[in-house]
């Protein structure tokens, strides 16, 4: 083991990228050097260690078994130090950046998000909300939570909770609405952004489509505020209207007399190897907890 003492720790940050990405060009372009830089330095690894670390081909570089075990430790020694400079230069705070799909962070996580600041005051919670999936690539998010019916693979997925999609609205609309025909006298409210729309649901419960909408939205967001408003009926999830529910500005009158359409909907994905791995395994406990709730 005395070769390590010889090791620059900018050849084991080169080292650690090439490995990642399994391209010495991908890897120059992140640390901002020549491919032949990196290949010079991965060379010098090699001969240093006596360990062949990459398996060279002209069009694809792949790691050897043995490079494949340094990498795992070299990544995790990383985010040790990481770790501890965090701590020692934060007061021992530790950021977490959390992405999710826009409409469940207004209408489900930021209502919530106090009970996790308490439970956990030393992490600092960051959310950005956007339709499009976090990439991880430099490390801009910890965790993304997807409105999807199949999440991305190639990092951990796991399902939220099953939703029901059925029928909602004020309940001034409510009283003018006792069987499934009710509707078609109603001014319905179309989400274009929606997995299951007044198609789905018409379709799951045998019934003709109408042939036209009083208004429509690209948000669940604001077709929940347009319901709660009173200006029509909306076909929504649960889970996103959980709050209007509970606190019965929507009500759903046709829950117990028509289908509900279940779906898995969200779906909360990190990569494999977390930059922050006990704040994100915290915020799934508490995430889960409160979906029970």
């Amino acid at each position: 083991m005395k070769w390590l003492k010889r090791v620059p720790l900018p050849s084991l940050r080169i080292f650690e990228a090439a490995g990642r990405t399994c391209s010495f060009v991908q890897a120059a372009s992140e640390l901002d050097l020549s491919a032949s830089a990196v290949s010079h330095a991965i060379r010098k690894l090699e001969v240093s260690s006596g360990v062949s670390l990459f398996i060279r081909s002209t069009r694809h570089t792949a790691l050897t078994p043995e490079g494949k075990v340094l990498l795992e430790h070299v990544q995790r020694g990383f985010e040790e130090m990481a770790r501890g400079f965090t701590l020692v230069t934060d007061e021992g705070s530790v950021p977490l950046r959390v992405h999710s799909a826009p409409t469940f962070a207004s209408q489900w996580l930021v209502p919530r998000i106090a009970g996790f600041m308490q439970q956990y005051p030393h992490i600092d919670l960051s959310i950005s909300a956007s339709t499009e999936y976090a990439t991880f690539e430099d490390n801009d998010f910890d965790l993304d939570i997807v409105y999807s019916p199949t999440a991305p693979t190639q990092h951990v997925s796991t399902p939220l909770c099953i939703e029901e999609v059925t029928p909602m609205c004020s309940p001034a609309v409510a009283e003018r609405i006792c069987h499934s025909r009710d509707l078609y006298s109603q001014l319905l409210i179309q989400n274009d952004g929606q997995g299951i729309q007044w198609k789905g649901w018409f379709a799951a419960n045998a019934l003709p489509m109408p042939t036209s909408f009083a208004l429509a939205f690209d948000r669940s967001s604001i077709s929940i505020s347009a319901a709660v408003d009173g200006l029509g009926v909306i076909v929504e999830s649960d889970l996103l209207a959980a709050r209007e529910l509970a606190e019965g500005r929507l009500v759903r009158p046709l829950r117990e007399l028509t289908t509900c359409v279940r779906i898995v909907g969200h779906h909360l994905v990190h990569p494999w190897r977390c930059r922050q791995p006990e704040a994100v395994q915290h915020f799934k406990n508490w995430l889960f907890r409160e979906l029970q709730t």
